[in-house]
């Protein structure tokens, strides 16, 4: 499972003027065969066919080596440097191969941004199941079992039939009131296991599973940390497989990343209007990275233009550079966006891709979000 160690290994990475293959693939063979997964990675290599060595290795490791157990698939291959990683993920990615002087991570940025560390309960009137995902993969899984919650008659009512006391005048009478009473006492307990649970784990986002009714109840009782996690519920039975649970969370969970990425574009685009601590556009983004300043680098899908490096002060340009920097000590980039990529994540910043984002493309397709 890749790691934000293995994530900061590729972005230092340094070819020595070689070339580095970067391939990513959508390797689900649920819904295709490998024997068509590894003809779309043929048809891709075709771009790097003046790197040899690299598409063999590539293609050798497809052919002879990959398990095929995960629908993702990053392979990352550098045979100048002896440099060969792969990475398999539960997500899958968009075929694409970039060939650079860098590892292209934007997409591997993109999963850990929004499948890093998720929970999921499970939940019904007796009990709850509690998930622990990362990266779209189980981690850890438990659940616990309350009191039964049985229809009583008493006082002359009955929760069964729907019908009113006659002593008291209420539906269900007393028999309604212990049914109610067993399945307040049964999410309590199921409140304190899931604190149990999710603790000192790094719960990002948590989603309920159940009816809307007890969803909602074992919403308010959930410890203040967990409630501020919460970013969706979805009707779910309690006998469901792990896998439909996994899948339906995955929807929800990109639903709640798209939210998001739609608030922090509009934050991005206000707080730069405003004259605050944001900026867009490449020009203005390339420098406030080189200058340290970056928190949220937003970017759209796909967005990547060639630039230059200054060697001496490190600074990020695109365009044609001229004046003070046209000083022979400029190193050409196939991809400056890349190039920002790496650096925002060396000074400890995020990264967001954003997809189908009109506002973001409207204002140049990159951004950020400043510290300073």
């Amino acid at each position: 499972m890749l790691r934000q160690e293995d994530l900061q290994e590729l972005v230092a990475f340094n070819g020595q003027g070689a070339k580095i293959i970067s391939l990513y693939l959508d390797a689900d063979t649920g819904t295709q065969t490998n024997e068509l997964i590894k003809q779309q990675a043929r048809a891709l290599l075709r771009e790097a066919e003046e790197y040899p060595d690299d598409v063999k290795a590539i293609e050798d490791y497809l052919d002879y080596a990959h398990d095929w157990s995960r629908p993702g698939l990053a392979i990352f291959c550098c045979t100048g440097q002896k440099f060969f990683r792969v990475y398999s993920a539960a997500v899958a990615f968009r075929n694409r191969i970039r060939i650079g002087n860098k590892p292209y991570v934007k997409p591997l940025t993109h999963l850990m941004d929004h499948y890093a560390h998720f929970g999921v309960i499970v939940v019904d009137r007796v009990g709850a199941r509690f998930f622990e995902y990362h990266l779209g993969e189980l981690q850890e899984s438990a659940g616990t079992m309350g009191e039964d919650v049985r229809k009583l008659k008493r006082g002359g009512g009955s929760s069964r039939g729907g019908g009113t006391s006659s002593a008291t005048g209420k539906r269900g009478g007393q028999g309604g009131r212990h049914e109610e009473e067993v399945v307040h006492r049964n999410l309590r307990e199921v409140a304190a296991a899931a604190q149990s649970f999710f603790s000192g784990k790094p719960i990002r986002r948590l989603f309920l599973g159940g009816t809307v009714e007890t969803a909602a109840q074992l919403r308010d009782l959930l410890p203040k940390q967990l409630q501020s996690c919460l970013a969706g519920t979805f009707p779910m039975e309690m006998t469901a497989g792990e896998h439909e649970v996994r899948q339906r969370s995955l929807e929800l969970l990109q639903e709640a990343n798209n939210e998001r990425e739609k608030r922090l574009v509009e934050q991005m685009i206000t707080t730069a209007a405003k004259g605050g601590n944001a900026v867009t556009g490449l020009e203005d983004t390339l420098r406030a990275v080189a200058e340290g300043r970056v928190q949220n680098l937003i970017i759209s899908d796909g967005f990547h233009a060639p630039g230059y490096l200054h060697q001496e002060t490190a600074m990020l340009m695109a365009g044609e550079v001229g004046g003070l920097y046209n000083d022979g000590k400029l190193q050409q980039l196939d991809d400056v966006v890349e190039a920002a990529v790496a650096r925002t994540i060396e000074q400890g910043g995020h990264v967001e891709i954003v997809s189908d984002n009109p506002e973001l493309e409207r204002v140049g397709r990159i951004g950020a979000l400043l510290r300073y």
